[in-house]
This record gives C-alpha cells, structure tokens and sequence, in this order.
C-alpha cells in the first residue's frame, strides 16, 4: 500500500513538474502580452459580405468624420488567426495612422486557415471548392467605395506570413483595385509552387521580411512552420525582381543602408523608372518572422523580434506616395 502511494506521488509530482515546464516554455516562447488600446476617434465594428455562397466576416476601423475620396488599407492576418488578432499583432497602429491622415481601415477573416495565396499547398478550400478570397477582397473594396466613398483609385492592402502571401496574389490578379500592396514576412512562391495568373501591371509592391525570418527563408527555400504547410519560395531579393520585371522596370535598383534604434539596421532596395509603379524590398536585419512595430513584441517561436522599425508607418508612407 505505502509502495502505492509513494509511487502516485510521484507520477502527481511528475505531472505538476511537466505542466510547470510547459507553462515556462509557453511563457517563454508563444505568450506575448497584448498591447493597450488606443483613445481612438472612431469606432470598430464588425461586418459581413457574401461571396461564392459563403458568409465572410471582416472588422472595420472609420476614423470620425472621415471625408469623401479617402484611402481605404486592408490589413491580413496571418495562419489560423483572424482580423481581430492582426490588428493586436500590429499595435492597434494601423488605426492610430488613420486618425492622423485620414483613411479606413479593414481587417478581413479567413474562412480556412489559410488565406488561398500563390502557393500550391495549404488549407484554402471548403467542401472542395477553393475559396476565393480574391472576390471577398475586392467586394470588400468595392462596397466601401460604394457606400463610404473612399477613393477607388486609393484602395491598398498589406499582410502577414499568409496574409502577406495574399497580399502577393492581390498584386498578381487585382491590380485594377489594389493600387499598391505591402508583403511582409512572405515571398513569391517557387515556380514549382506558383498558381497565380498574372492579370496585367499597374501595382506597386513593398516587400518587408526579416533576414533572421525561421519560417519564410530570406535566401528562399522551403517555407515551413514546425515542419507543417510547407511551401517553397523565392528568395526576397528574387521577389523583388519578379515584380520589377512584371512592372517593366529596367536597370538596377538603387540600395541603401539605414540604422535605427536597439543596434537594429535595415537595407532598402528601390526598383523605380518613370512610370507608376515601383517596388522596395525593406531587408530588416536580424529581424524574425512578423510586422516589426513599437507596441507588441513577437513570441521568441517567430525569431528576434525588434521593436524597430515602424512598420506601419514604413508601410503607409509607401502606400501614400503612390500615384494613382
């Protein structure tokens, strides 16, 4: 009996010291306390549009008194998340951008757990039908046009690891809407990897990865996350190209090195001519996988996480330079 107990004991000690080291490993390496929100001047709410006979959801951000032929920024989420987590993720700075120079602001849900990107693999299809996110986008965009009247000549969209995957596809098929898209921690798949069909020119594209990123490679490669939805990429700098020769962009780009704060140091690569459109592949050095920005640091699983440089508002300067 005594041998009994002594041995329940023990597997109860054991058990408590398993479950202690597993909230320590969760503290260390996934829990990240969510940042406070902002005194903001408008309000969020949460809306729905129908495409392809499913009901998709997205959050929306209008600043008050947000005037007529303002731009409208969508913003994505990454794998297995939703809108509500990116815009934590983000430090609520997508909002805080809006009230200071005016624009609206959507965070859209995937239906799957992921967004139906570029690449071939991944979870982006309900009862066998790949789902189209392209026409959710882009209905989203067109309802804000018709019924807020922000400016159709205007509409941007940036994302996250899937999110910034998407944002890519948008790139590729929508540029008629999108006038210009940021990619963060995502590249252009792998030719072996690639689904998209290219409609035309007319969009700018920023990529922003971080050369330390653990899931998508700044060198390219196999773009996996704990060995699961695997997808082989191009390199940033070979994405950058991709869209400078689909832009028609001749010549070589211009490269400059910038600090910033914490030791941290990036390399922006600008591919311009006289046209409209232009691509900057932002190199964040030693940077990991994620939006860097100064109100919410990563989990430790996705890298080095700097609190440098603004990524938002690297991301909006891009946008509003942009010629329509």
């Amino acid at each position: 009996m005594k041998k009994c107990i002594r041995f329940l004991r023990f597997c109860l000690f054991g058990l408590l010291g398993l479950v202690a080291l597993g909230c320590v490993l969760f503290g260390y390496f996934i829990y990240s306390p969510a940042p406070e929100v902002p005194q903001l001047s408008g309000a969020l709410t949460k809306n729905s549009i129908e495409v392809g006979g499913l009901k998709r959801t997205y959050l929306t951000y209008v600043p008050r008194g947000l005037a007529k032929g303002a731009p409208l920024v969508m913003v994505m989420h990454g794998s297995g998340e939703n809108g509500a987590r990116i815009r934590t993720e983000t430090g609520y700075e997508f909002e805080r951008l809006a009230d200071e120079h005016g624009f609206a602001v959507v965070y859209p849900d995937s239906t799957t757990l992921d967004w139906n990107a570029c690449g071939k693999n991944g979870d982006s299809s309900v009862n066998g039908r790949d789902v189209d996110d392209v026409g959710f986008l882009t209905g989203i965009a067109d309802k804000f046009i018709g019924e807020i009247g922000v400016d159709p000549d205007r509409v941007f969209a940036t994302g996250v690891s899937a999110g910034g995957f998407m944002s890519i596809r948008l790139a590729l098929e929508a540029p008629s809407r999108f006038r210009a898209v940021a990619a963060v921690s995502a590249n252009v798949p792998a030719p072996e990897n690639f689904k998209c069909k290219p409609a035309g020119l007319g969009t700018s594209v920023m990529i922003m990865n971080g050369t330390k990123d653990p899931i998508v490679p700044f060198d390219g490669g196999e773009s996996n996350f704990l060995g699961l939805f695997y997808n082989n990429v191009r390199s940033s700098r070979e994405s950058g190209q991709y869209f400078a020769d689909l832009g028609k962009i001749a010549g070589t780009p211009t490269t400059n090195q910038v600090s910033v704060a914490d030791g941290v140091g990036i390399e922006r690569t600008l591919w311009r001519n006289d046209s409209k459109v232009e691509v900057e592949l932002v190199a964040i050095q030693g940077g990991g996988h994620g939006m860097p920005q100064q109100y919410y640091r990563r989990p430790r699983l996705l890298g080095p996480s700097p609190m440098a440089p603004d990524g938002p508002a690297m991301i909006w300067a891009f946008f509003a330079r942009q010629r329509p």
